[in-house]
């Protein structure tokens, strides 16, 4: 393994095949949560895999059952209390979809189990987004008591239209695999056996095709996505903003307890 990845702890590397990165999410919270070093290392590892000329393709995943649990509620609980620490989340979101967008390497996503925050980000805005039948895609903000920014405006409608973004995002109603291929949020369903082999076949047609042709059809085709960077912008910021007001304690306090939010209703907005 290069130095380049060395100091990776949440992000355990390896190489299935020559030149094909694999990139598996394992936090020790539950379901691959992302603490505050695996938010970080998501923000960093693009940049890295862009900058490593031993890499054609990419697979991100996850360990075990889930590809990624949502963030982790810890560290929910200090952004709504610590300035320094939102603003440090705030641009390591930014920065994750960002150098997602514009890492030249294509980027291949096998999504099992829940698939939520921070983890989810990588997977829809992968190049090839790859669900198991079984796996459970849900964008939890409007659930948490802020409003869904991370991936959700910038790629959500380009992928599935305005109608079904608006009834999944504002009613955080998760979706299955099947589902999600159905609505064109994601690349390819497979049955849950199937995921991990089809994922490398993908890879490994991709790092096995012209270099130049395929990351420049990438940037271009990526275009879309900047063109949507000030929706985006804007999203993040609101969502962010929404980590200092009283619905998001009241978001979280729900999910410690297990029951149904209670958020007040008298809003001046």
């Amino acid at each position: 393994m290069s130095d380049l990845y060395a100091d990776y702890q949440r992000l355990k590397l390896d190489w299935p095949k020559e030149r094909i990165l694999r990139i598996t999410m394992d936090s020790p919270r539950r379901l691959n949560a992302a603490d505050a070093v695996m938010h970080h290392e998501l923000a960093k590892i693009w940049r890295d895999v862009d900058s490593d000329a031993g890499v054609s393709a990419v697979i991100i995943t996850g360990a075990g059952k889930a590809f990624s649990g949502g963030g982790d509620l810890d560290l929910v609980k200090e952004m709504s209390e610590n300035f320094e620490v939102l603003t440090r989340v705030w641009k390591e979101a930014r920065d994750l979809v960002y150098t997602i967008i514009n890492c030249s390497k294509p980027i291949v996503s096998a999504m099992q189990g829940p698939a939520v925050g921070a983890g989810l980000v990588a997977g829809l805005l992968a190049d090839i987004s790859i669900a198991a039948k079984t796996a459970r895609i849900i964008d939890g903000h409007t659930r948490l008591g802020v409003a869904a920014g991370d991936h959700a405006a910038i790629v959500w409608p380009l992928l599935c239209g305005l109608a079904k973004s608006k009834y999944h995002l504002l009613l955080c109603e998760a979706l299955s695999g099947e589902e999600a291929e159905r609505i064109g949020l994601v690349s390819l369903c497979v049955e849950e056996d199937q995921l991990q082999d089809k994922a490398l076949e993908v890879a490994t047609r991709l790092a096995n095709g012209s270099p130049t042709a395929i990351r420049w059809t990438k940037y271009a085709l990526n275009n879309w996505l900047r063109m949507a960077g000030p929706t985006f912008d804007t999203s993040l910021a609101l969502e962010f903003m929404g980590f200092n007001g009283a619905d998001v304690r009241e978001g979280l306090a729900s999910l410690h307890e297990k029951r149904a939010p209670n958020f007040k209703k008298d809003c001046p907005l």
